[in-house]
C-alpha cells in the first residue's frame, strides 16, 4: 500500500469516527457535514474528497459498526461446542464479547438500534437483514448442538435462533439508560444463559 493510499485510509477512518460521534450524540436528522467537519476540525471540501455526502458516510458508519460486532462472533466456531456445558461457556463469551464492544463505544448502541431505522426505508431494510443475519448465524451454533445431540432433536433451530438474537438486542438496547453498564452486561448474559438452559419453570 502507497503511502498515500494509508493517509487516505486513516483520514476515511478519522471521519468515520467522528461521524459515529455526531450522529449518536445529535442524531441523524439534527446532524449536518458542518458538525463532522468541526469534529474534526476539516473544512466541508476536504470531507468530500472522501465521501459524497451525509447519506453516504452514514452507511459507511454502519457498515464498519457491524463489521466490528461481526469480529466479536468471528473469535468462536459454531461447530466448536461438544457438550451443553462447552456451549453455555461458548454463548456466555460471546454475550460478554459483545457487551463489551458496546459498553467500550456505547456510541454504537444508539447508531444500530435507534438512527439506523430513522434514516430512510433503505437503511432499515439494510439493518433488518443484518438483524435476519445475526438470527441465522445463531441458528448454526444451535444446530450444532442438535447434530451431536446435547439440544432438543425438535428444536426449531432457525425460530429459536430468532429469538434468541431479539433477547440480546433488547439487552443491547438496555445499555443507553443503565447507569452501571458493566452490572448491566454482567446481569443480562446471567439471565440469558438461565432462560436457555434453565427456563423460567420451578425445578
Amino acid at each position: 500500500m502507497s503511502e498515500q493510499d494509508e493517509v487516505t485510509q486513516r483520514r476515511r477512518a478519522e471521519i468515520i469516527a467522528a461521524a459515529l460521534k455526531v450522529f449518536a450524540e445529535k442524531g441523524y436528522h439534527h446532524s449536518g457535514i458542518a458538525d463532522i467537519a468541526r469534529e474534526l476540525g476539516l473544512g466541508h471540501g476536504t470531507f468530500y474528497r472522501y465521501f459524497a455526502n451525509k447519506r453516504d458516510i452514514l452507511t459507511h458508519v454502519i457498515a464498519h459498526t457491524k463489521q466490528r460486532l461481526a469480529e466479536v462472533v468471528a473469535g468462536e466456531r459454531p461447530t466448536a461446542a461438544d457438550s451443553i456445558e462447552e456451549y453455555r461457556d461458548q454463548f456466555e463469551r460471546l454475550g460478554h464479547g459483545m457487551f463489551d464492544l458496546l459498553i467500550d463505544d456505547p456510541q454504537m448502541v444508539r447508531l444500530l438500534f435507534v438512527e439506523s431505522f430513522a434514516a430512510d426505508p433503505e437503511l432499515t431494510a439494510s439493518t433488518l437483514a443484518f438483524f435476519e443475519l445475526t438470527g441465522k448465524t445463531v441458528a448454526r451454533y444451535l444446530e450444532n448442538g442438535v447434530s451431536k445431540g446435547f439440544l432438543r432433536a425438535d428444536l426449531d433451530t432457525e425460530a429459536t435462533g430468532r429469538c434468541i438474537t431479539g433477547v440480546i438486542f433488547a439487552g443491547a438496547l438496555s445499555l443507553l439508560s443503565s447507569p452501571d453498564p458493566k452490572q448491566t452486561r454482567d446481569r443480562t448474559v446471567a439471565a440469558m444463559s438461565a432462560l436457555m438452559f434453565e427456563g423460567v419453570a420451578p425445578r
